[in-house]
């Protein structure tokens, strides 16, 4: 008698579900388990890569491949908006009828801009006077906006955190100050950084290194700001506590959330993220579903190291649960982030869950070549080379050397 193949139904074929797919489609046996990836196109976009479009650093076609060429044989493709999930009976719903049974299920959806949720942000002046880069869209907007831009002040504004990727908003700034900079008109250009935060970044040793370089690039900082509305008429910012902050070309970074199909099978906190244990990614409500890459609540950044680092952990522990044996690994929180700092520079933050960024070397001890909580050559370089490691070996699945946990060899405390 045949044992019916098990299926494993994978929600979103960004970073997180091409990475699980195609490591799981390698290690589980095509004739026991069944993997279908749901996602509502077939464009995959190199999102880090939106940073760089409005700069005319890279090119649109640079950013942009197809979900399908980057999913192994034995993976199914199913195109379609999820609905909702039906946990009781293991299925998902897709928007024009369609279900989809599963024996696991893995969320990976990550999180979206949401304009919706500011008032006056959308508007007749949205991806013109105020503009965004968390879009392939909005970044194309963004890069002809800055081109034309000669004078002025330029405002960079972050709306609340979790955001995907932290650093961005930060990277921006540093680089719209080199741009304007290398064009000769920085003297013309005012720039101003505006943040919920009491700092530049959330992790205190990297806010006080981050905020230092804001303030020799001449950015002034606008912080403990909360936004309330903003009027497109009058070009301003309105924080609930009434100041304002003035602009004429707002690049704002808006509320991120998780998908609204979260909500409506119950399975989110209110920003739509699933609660999830932050060691194995496993929900809180229930056993057979998983949260990945930024569609979980994981008390770490909503980065692509973070994905690749926990979708190892994740792997590994899988193998062990559908074998019958316990889960025994451990995700540590462990992020590594690329700050670019312009001029052809960069910094790199390396921290967990307990551990606050370090300076040292990465990934090799005392030699590196990438330095920690400091600007260099070398990690710009790296920053650059990472878009060739996403396409050919990241998103493929294939190992890149690095350790999922948290290193200290070659490391020690900011001063």
């Amino acid at each position: 008698m045949t044992t019916a193949a098990k299926t494993l139904v994978i929600l979103g074929g960004g970073t997180a579900g091409t990475m699980v797919a195609n490591k799981l489609r390698r290690a589980l046996a095509t004739d026991e388990w069944r993997i279908s990836v749901v996602d509502r196109n077939d464009v995959h976009d190199y999102q880090p890569g939106y940073l760089f479009l409005p700069f005319g650093m890279i090119e649109a076609e640079q950013v942009r491949r197809s979900r399908h060429a980057f999913l192994r044989d034995g993976i199914d493709l199913v195109l379609g908006d999820v609905d909702r999930v039906e946990p009781g009976a293991r299925r998902v719903e897709l928007v024009d009828g369609r279900s989809l049974d599963y024996d696991y299920l893995v969320i990976a959806t990550g999180t979206s801009p949401r304009p919706d949720q500011t008032p006056g942000m959308l508007g007749p002046e949205w991806h013109a006077s105020v503009g965004e880069f968390y879009t392939f869209d909005g970044a194309l907007s963004l890069r002809d906006r800055l081109a034309a831009m000669t004078s002025g002040r330029l405002v960079v504004h972050l709306t609340e955190m979790p955001i995907k990727c932290p650093v961005a908003p930060l990277e921006f700034t540093f680089l719209a100050d080199d741009f304007f900079r290398r064009r000769g008109l920085r003297d013309d250009v005012e720039i101003v950084y505006v943040t919920p935060l009491d700092g530049a970044f959330t992790k205190p040793v990297a806010s006080r290194e981050l905020g230092h370089l804001l303030s020799e690039r001449g950015v002034k900082v606008e912080t403990d700001f909360m936004v309330e509305h903003i009027d497109q008429e009058r070009r301003v910012l309105v924080s609930y506590d009434e100041r304002e902050v003035s602009y004429d070309q707002l690049v704002t970074i808006p509320l991120n959330m998780g998908a609204d199909f979260v909500a409506r099978s119950g399975l989110g906190d209110e920003l739509n993220y699933v609660p999830v244990d932050k060691h194995t990614m496993r929900s809180t409500q229930y056993d057979e579903i998983f949260a990945l890459g930024d569609a979980g609540n994981l008390p770490t950044s909503k980065a692509g190291s973070v994905a690749h680092f926990s979708v190892e952990i994740f792997v590994a522990n899988f193998l062990q649960l559908v074998a019958g044996r316990p889960m025994t690994h451990a995700f540590d929180g462990h992020a590594n982030c690329f700050v670019e700092s312009g001029r052809g520079k960069a910094l790199l933050l390396d921290f967990n869950y307990d551990t606050e960024p370090l300076t040292g070397t990465f990934p090799i001890p005392r030699l590196g070549p990438l330095t920690l909580l400091r600007e260099s050559r070398a990690n710009h370089a790296g920053k650059l080379a990472f878009r060739h490691l996403y396409w050919n070996l990241l998103l493929p699945g294939r190992p890149i050397g690095l350790p999922s946990e948290m290193s200290m060899a070659g490391k020690v405390p900011a001063a």
